[in-house]
């Protein structure tokens, strides 16, 4: 299957009354192993992969160290595979598009780009860059954009709504594919996003989150563990280091700050 085709494969996982479930992969093993679980395609999470490497979460990582890991589970799957760029690690948009370009050879039919606290405009353009470097390996490469409205609480609760909107139909009129809200959970929420922004909804997984199907009712067409499944196996690899270190005492599971700081 050419790149062409995988992409096209992905996009069409997106269908309206599809939900496309990914448990995000750090590294070339967990990778591989959702793919035998069954998983449809390959998504990464920025910051199991980043501590795979030696690096904390938060656009630290060298375009080309992620660049080689991405090529490196290419390798081993022909499910599609689409990378979490964070905010393109670089603020500049000529820049970002340089880092998709090197994903986009390295194997990805997709990526996440986010806005964070920056301004919507310059994830507009960061789009715009990342559309064009697909467009130059011959193929309709898969943007999803991210706000971090409700993650970060960019805006007051009461117009977080209103705001995520307005960044959706901005994000969708730069070229955006998809459009991913991580830290939403409210069903009528939701529903609001889904009806108001044309684009295949995603959503991260998060106390208080519909089940699937209620999900899929509301609108969304795609779920993502994040960094959840990541840190869960680092909390059994340090629960099981402990018991054989002589360790006594309980060993809680990791929280994200926590492994984080392992990398600052």
């Amino acid at each position: 299957m050419s790149q062409a085709d995988r992409a096209a494969q992905f996009r069409g996982l997106h269908g309206k009354g599809e939900l496309l479930a990914l448990p995000n992969a750090w590294d070339v093993g967990s990778a591989r192993l959702f793919a035998s679980c069954g998983a449809r395609a390959i998504a990464t999470t920025s910051a199991g992969l980043a501590w795979s490497l030696g690096y904390a979460d938060g656009n630290q990582l060298p375009p080309r160290v992620l660049a080689a890991a991405a090529r490196e589970i290419a390798r081993v799957t022909s499910l599609p595979l689409s990378v979490d760029a964070e905010a393109g690690l670089a603020k500049d948009a000529v820049a970002v598009g340089e880092t998709i370009r090197l994903l986009v050879h390295a194997g990805a039919v997709g990526v996440n780009l986010e806005d964070g606290i920056d301004p919507p405009d310059l994830l507009c353009a960061k789009i715009e860059a990342a559309k064009r470097a697909g467009e130059s390996a011959g193929f309709a490469l898969f943007v999803n954009a991210r706000t971090d409205v409700f993650l970060k609480g960019l805006v007051p609760k009461e117009r977080a709504r209103e705001e995520a909107i307005a960044r959706g139909l901005a994000y969708r009129a730069a070229g955006a594919d998809g459009f991913f809200t991580p830290g939403l959970a409210k069903a009528e929420t939701i529903r609001a996003i889904a009806t108001a922004v044309d684009l295949p909804l995603n959503l991260m997984l998060v106390p208080g989150l519909p089940a699937n199907a209620e999900l899929r009712a509301l609108g969304v067409r795609r779920v993502s563990a994040g960094a959840a499944i990541a840190i869960n196996a680092y909390s059994l690899a340090r629960r099981e280091a402990r018991a054989l270190l002589g360790e006594s005492g309980d060993t809680p599971d990791l929280s994200y700050p926590e492994m984080n700081a392992l990398f600052r």
